[in-house]
């Protein structure tokens, strides 16, 4: 599977890098022009987490859109038996 959202489906977008030249108008001059343009990508911010589908536990590669809109719960990490705190210190 390529670079790509396994919730939602987004993916990599295709646009224009564009290049300017001249003096922009606010600084006095009469305007910027573009002179040239190339390809590039959009690529979308995939993290890879251990988030809960059906019931178990599955690690899926999502956009940071979707983490953040909550449409997936994450799982929280187990820890081991909590740590003792140092004698004669309060927290």
């Amino acid at each position: 599977m390529g670079a790509q959202c396994d919730l939602c489906g987004r993916r990599k977008s295709i646009g224009y890098a564009l290049i300017r030249r001249g003096l922009a108008k606010r600084k006095g001059g009469v305007g910027q022009h573009i002179s040239g343009r190339s390809k590039r990508e959009f690529k979308p911010n995939l993290q890879s987490a251990r988030v809960i589908v059906n019931g178990t536990v599955r690690r899926l590669r999502i956009c940071t859109r979707c983490l953040r809109s909550g449409k997936v719960t994450k799982v929280v990490s187990r820890t081991s038996a909590p740590r003792p705190q140092p004698t004669g210190q309060t927290a």
